[in-house]
């Protein structure tokens, strides 16, 4: 696996064989950091990437600049991995949260500019998460909640849903405040 943009583009990293991931594709993490860079300056931004994986979200946004990163993450070979290559990285702006998410989102006092998930599509709960995030009241803002999911699932009658993006069988629903759907036409 690699980090494709930022001052770490090109650099890889190896996760340990057998641990439960199901990493986003770099033709739809290219994707979604293009879509990104267009509506925000990275080093102003307080990103969350539940469901942390081998914590590949977590790197593209530290390399491209943003200086708060947690990522949420219930397994612990998981969770070592990506404080392991943090440090490697020198990516000290990545606060890595071993925790089930739904606790996490249940009980953090934080709220977050970029909130990304990037579950495992046959997660029970999957398509609660948006009506979670915005009952939590987790973004500022005008923040996204980005939710990862395969063509299983759809959003577009949600209250919060702003568009989608494909990349192949991935889908990235966004979603956002409506005062920002009504500003920007949604």
């Amino acid at each position: 696996m690699r980090i494709i943009g930022g001052k770490l583009s090109g650099q890889r990293f190896e996760p340990p064989k057998n641990i439960p991931t199901r990493p986003t594709t770099d033709y739809a993490k290219q994707g979604l950091f293009n879509m990104l860079s267009h509506y925000y300056n990275f080093e102003n931004i307080k990103a969350l990437d539940l469901f942390g994986g081998t914590g590949s979200i977590a790197y593209e946004f530290a390399s491209r600049g943003c200086m708060d990163v947690t990522t949420v993450e219930i397994f612990p070979r998981c969770a070592a991995f990506i404080r392991q290559t943090a440090r490697r990285f020198n990516l000290t702006q990545i606060h890595v949260i071993q925790t089930d998410v739904f606790q996490f989102i249940a009980n953090t006092p934080d709220k977050y500019d970029v909130i990304f998930a990037g579950p495992p599509y046959p997660l029970p709960n999957l398509r609660h998460l948006p009506d979670l995030i915005f009952e939590r009241n987790l973004l500022l803002g005008e923040g996204w909640f980005i939710l990862e999911h395969n063509p299983q699932y759809a959003f577009d009658t949600h209250a919060h849903f702003y568009k989608s993006r494909h990349y192949g069988t991935t889908i990235f629903s966004i979603f956002t405040n409506n005062t920002v759907q009504q500003i920007t036409g949604g």
